[in-house]
Order: C-alpha cells, then structure tokens, then sequence
C-alpha cells in the first residue's frame, strides 16, 4: 500500500489544527441606550467643553445676536450627577448647576438654577464638533434687569472646544 505523504501530512496538520479554531470570539458589546447616546453627544467620554467663538452663532427671534455671547462656553458633565457650567452667558444661564433629560426621548435637556434659560426644555442636535441649542425665554420670567430684554426664541450653534 501506497501513501501518498504530502497528502497525509496535510490531513494531520488539519486534524491538529482544527481544535484550536473558536471558541475564542470575544463578547460582543451590547448596543448603547439612546440615552447613553444622547449622553455621549453633549458630554463626550465624559466632559464636553462646547463655544461659540470660532464659528459658532447665537440668534434671537431669528437676529443675530452673537456679539452678545462671543465668549459663551457651556461645559457638560456626564456621570451620576450630570453637571453643568457656563461662561459669559449674558445673564441668561446660570454658572453652575446641573442638568438632566426632558423626557423618554433624549433630544431635549433642562438645567437647574435661577437665571431665564433654568427649568426651560432645551431641544439639541448634535453633530460632528457642532452642538445645536434651542431654547424659548417666554416674556413672564425673562426680565434682566426690570427690562424684557432677553424673552425670545434662542439658537445657539456651539462647536466642540
């Protein structure tokens, strides 16, 4: 009887080699929540920093009025107490505080304090390095100063820092 060895050895590398094949598929992670998306759109891995300077734009009752907040930064923390902080808001956020989801949905954010924009429903678009905000001060609450100055319907295109 002939055997033909290539062929042989070829059959044993493969019998050899079989059982180490599998079994070694890492676990899949499981899909995120679209609360964990939302999550990671306005605050990254963690903490976002998003501006206006740089490109971005504020208008009120469609009006320009980025000049107003050339300097606004709003910073969102994620975690078990999302936080926030802003800067240069013209009085109409607060400097510090917290935030939490509107709803079942997660396009829409509230933030806590004292000033216009707290308690009010945010809706947000995010995407790429661009934050979209919109907000609406409705003219009972929104004085600054004794004056209506600030009622009005918010847009605020903010980019990542």
């Amino acid at each position: 009887m002939k055997v033909n060895l290539p062929y042989f050895l070829l059959v044993a590398l493969l019998i050899l080699a079989l059982p180490s094949c599998g079994g070694d598929d890492p676990t899949p992670e499981p899909p995120k929540s679209a609360e964990e998306l939302a999550t990671e759109a306005l605050t990254g891995s963690g903490t976002q920093s998003w501006v206006v300077s740089g490109g971005g734009s504020v208008t009120r009752d469609s009006r320009d009025v980025t000049d107003l907040y050339s300097g606004f930064e709003l910073i969102l923390n994620s975690g078990s107490s999302k936080t926030y902080t802003s800067r240069n808001s013209n009085e109409l956020f607060d400097q510090t505080g917290n935030w939490a989801f509107a709803g079942t949905n997660f396009d829409k954010f509230t933030l806590t304090g004292s000033k216009p924009a707290a308690g009010r429903e945010i809706s947000f678009t995010q995407e790429g390095n661009t934050l979209r905000l919109q907000l609406t001060i409705p003219a009972p609450g929104a004085r600054l100063n004794g004056v209506f100055a600030i009622a009005g319907n918010y847009s605020f295109t903010l980019l990542k820092k």
